[in-house]
């Protein structure tokens, strides 16, 4: 796999709680399950959302010449349907990156949604995104 020399992402697996929480909150009357049977995944599983981080997060000039690094953490619902909705960062760094982190998971593609008792659901995801020179 080719890492851009500029740009190091580290991605804390989906499968540990660490990288993934869950919430019950209510967004556009569509309720968010805080317990699910099965997780939501990724288009390509964890391999296939972390290639697609390190083929097209992009680490922004601003942060470059600042020498800004660290962790952006960002939550986003998966919907029923696969969709990436309401993406938001939760920690920043700033200096673009986390608008960087937020772009790239919003454009990632449909997902396998979350199931409770075999049916879809929506389910609140926590995700850290390293920026690292």
């Amino acid at each position: 796999m080719k890492i851009k020399n500029v740009i190091r992402f580290a991605f804390f697996s989906l499968i540990m709680g660490a990288a993934l929480s869950l919430s019950s909150t209510v967004q556009a009357q569509e309720k968010v399950n805080s317990q699910v049977d099965e997780m939501p995944i990724p288009p390509g599983g964890i391999t296939g959302l972390t290639n697609y981080m390190i083929q097209n997060l992009t680490y922004p000039s601003a942060a470059k010449e600042a020498n800004v690094q660290g962790m952006v953490v960002v939550s986003f619902i998966v919907t029923a349907e696969g969709k990436v909705e309401g993406v938001e960062v939760l920690r920043g760094i700033g200096s673009g990156c986390d608008q960087e982190a937020v772009r790239v998971i919003s454009q990632s593609g449909t997902w396998t949604p979350a199931k409770k008792e075999g049916k879809a659901v929506s389910t609140k995801i926590t995700l850290p995104v390293q920026f690292k020179l």
